[in-house]
């Protein structure tokens, strides 16, 4: 967990964030950290971060997902997949923005295989439809969840989404190859 926090007194900030601290430490949530107001430490911790994926990639190949789960369940999502995929996976992390429930979940392999694949979909997007997450948090659905958005909004949900599309992009020339764009869908689950 990555807590950066901005305010206008010191002494208060650093009061309330020594009280979080000492809570999550007692109740379990975190068992290790660093604190700092050092600059050059703060963008050294800021830098590992950022270079997780970039680091996961030397694995082999990684399967990426953006997702958006209830904070209680923030992280049970990495352990289940971690089961279900085995001794398949290098490596199974998860990241993300816990302010809001966005869960960046990485599962690498040493090289593509469909079989992983059909381990983790459509099972991930199931285990988060039933924690009432959402199929797609930060990065959008794109063009290869839109098999998937019924896991996490209703029908009259997903076409109100298309006749606001139809409404805002007549001619469908915004993001044409993404998301409501049937020639585009199509093309792309039939390589599947």
């Amino acid at each position: 967990m990555l807590i950066e926090t901005h305010g206008s007194n010191n002494d208060h900030d650093e009061e309330k964030l020594n009280k979080l601290l000492s809570n999550v430490m007692e109740d379990g949530t975190v068992l290790d950290g660093v604190v700092t107001n050092e600059p050059s430490k703060m963008k050294a911790i800021w830098e590992l971060r950022e270079r997780i994926t970039e680091g996961l990639m030397h694995d082999g190949y990684v399967f990426k997902y953006d997702l958006s789960l209830p904070l209680k369940e923030f992280y049970s999502l990495v352990h289940v997949m971690r089961e279900r995929v085995g001794k398949d996976a290098i490596r199974v992390t998860g990241y993300g923005h816990i302010g809001d429930g966005n869960i960046h979940l990485n599962i690498s392999i040493k090289e593509f295989s469909p079989d992983v694949l059909h381990k983790i979909e459509p099972f991930i997007y199931e285990y988060t439809s039933k924690l009432r997450g959402s199929v797609s948090a930060e990065h959008g659905i794109g063009f290869r969840k839109p098999k998937y958005m019924h896991f996490s909004k209703s029908d009259t949900s997903i076409n109100l989404m298309k006749d606001i599309k139809k409404m805002m992009d007549p001619k469908g020339i915004l993001n044409p190859t993404k998301f409501f764009h049937p020639k585009a869908t199509k093309l792309f689950f039939s390589t599947f």
